[in-house]
């Protein structure tokens, strides 16, 4: 069984946000949930749709490099 902690569970909370933000963007929707991408608003992210996915893909670069 895998355990995550502290920093662990956000970066994965975002690799998540980010997946769904892909499927919005191909027209796939949540009926009685917030989207994705109003979620990644809520966490300070800006710009279109398309700048907030490449935002994420950064951070993601970042998190498999291991650049802080």
């Amino acid at each position: 069984m895998t355990v995550m902690t502290g920093n662990q569970i956000e970066m994965a909370r975002l690799l998540t946000l980010r997946a769904m933000l892909k499927l919005e963007m191909r027209g796939m929707t949540r009926s009685r949930a917030p989207s994705a991408y109003s979620m990644l608003k809520q966490l300070g992210y800006k710009g279109s749709r398309e700048v907030v996915l490449a935002q994420l893909d950064e951070v993601r670069q970042e998190m498999l490099t291991g650049v802080s």
